[in-house]
């Protein structure tokens, strides 16, 4: 059921995307070079669908938050956070790290970068 939610929620994502491209903004969109609908009657029926595929993606979203909560169990990753396995006694020990100074030898007074342009 949730795999049949997700997929008619996709399929209104997209056509709500396709629906607001199509509408006429103040700069022209890409009704604006005309077609066999008057101006207001295409915004009026793209405004419609924009509705109604905005309608049915928060329906669609709403319902599957539901079965996700209902199929979760209740519980929450904290409460299972404690009940994490203790390390096996038969685990590979890490190597020692090294001693001593890690940065790389220095070769001479020379300075660390060129003296700057003038």
């Amino acid at each position: 059921m949730e795999n049949v939610l997700l997929t008619v929620l996709l399929i209104l994502a997209l056509l709500l995307i396709g629906v607001v491209l199509l509408q006429r903004s103040e700069g022209g969109g890409l009704l604006s070079g005309g077609g066999a609908m008057s101006a207001r009657g295409a915004a009026n029926a793209l405004t419609k669908l924009t509705w109604l595929f905005g309608a049915g993606f928060m329906a669609t979203s709403l319902a599957l938050t539901i079965i996700s909560a209902q199929n979760n169990g209740g519980g929450s990753i904290l409460d299972t956070a404690g009940d994490a396995p203790a390390e096996s006694a038969d685990a590979p020990a890490l190597p020692a790290l090294p001693e001593g100074d890690l940065l790389p030898p220095t070769t001479g007074d020379a300075p660390a970068s060129p003296p700057p342009a003038e």
